[in-house]
């Protein structure tokens, strides 16, 4: 990833981000995108670690968002249970949700390779502006379909997404609510999904479009940004390392650490 050295500062904001626990649908090895799956066991285990790792890191929150998706909502549930704030004000938004894979939601990852082939479904999955074949809307599985979208028009529901998309679609929330509160000094906590958070991170830091899809978020590590005073990122780390040594959250972060740049510490 290009990066751009900057005079180091004292950064004066920082949001904290952390993908949700392992899915069922993870465990299973399927597309979920905005299907919402549940947390497995492992999902709920490893929540509670992220949890239980912020409060020993001293970290503590004023407003939280999240996506509409069960296992972002009940990631931040288990991590405000270790928090004890159980009070702290929480945004609930679609346009937090995960990346819309499409028709391929729900099918098992290897058998979409061996019915595709490899090279389309990476092209899928890893190409910044294409998307999956769409979903019709007459599918069971069409998102207009669930309680949680009435509200929306149902002609801004997409029946699949590229990465691109999942961009346009997260940018407002960013601009018009999560940037203000930063801003105002508030403590950020955002739980969500791998894509959405390359989202925001391939505006916040510029990255390349053929770079963002290579940066990989293990399920319920922290991601700490730090920010300046334009919400520039100056470095970014996961939390993952405990007094006593090295946690097996920290060494899957540091496995996952393929984008490169080196404001990762």
């Amino acid at each position: 990833m290009r990066h751009i050295q900057r005079k180091m500062t004292t950064n004066p904001y920082k949001v904290v981000l952390v993908r949700h626990g392992q899915s069922v649908y993870n465990k299973e090895n399927l597309f979920s995108g905005w299907h919402d799956s549940d947390l497995s066991t492992k999902g709920v285990i490893e929540a509670i670690a992220a949890g239980q790792l912020l409060k020993q890191k001293g970290y503590e929150f004023d407003i939280a968002f999240t996506s509409l998706l069960k296992r972002a909502i009940k990631t931040l549930h288990l991590i405000q249970e270790e928090l004890d704030c159980h009070w702290l004000p929480v945004v609930k938004s679609w346009r937090l949700n995960e990346r819309h894979y499409g028709s391929l939601q729900g099918l098992n990852k290897s058998e979409t390779i061996s019915k595709f082939g490899p090279e389309c479904v990476h092209h899928w999955r890893r190409s910044y502006d294409v998307r999956p074949p769409a979903l019709d809307k007459n599918d069971p599985r069409w998102s207009g379909r669930s309680r949680q979208y009435r509200h929306l028009d149902q002609g801004i529901i997409p029946a699949s997404e590229s990465l691109k998309d999942t961009v346009q679609r997260t940018l407002p929330i960013w601009h018009d609510l999560i940037a203000p509160e930063i801003k105002s000094g508030k403590r950020v906590l955002v739980t969500g999904h791998a894509n959405t958070f390359r989202a925001l991170i391939k505006h916040l830091d510029n990255v390349a479009d053929t770079d963002i899809a290579d940066l990989n978020l293990p399920n319920s590590v922290p991601l700490v940004l730090e920010l300046d005073e334009n919400l520039r990122p100056e470095k970014y780390y996961f939390l993952g390392t405990l007094d006593d040594g090295e946690s097996e959250q920290g060494e899957k972060a540091k496995s996952n650490r393929s984008m490169g740049s080196d404001k990762f510490s």
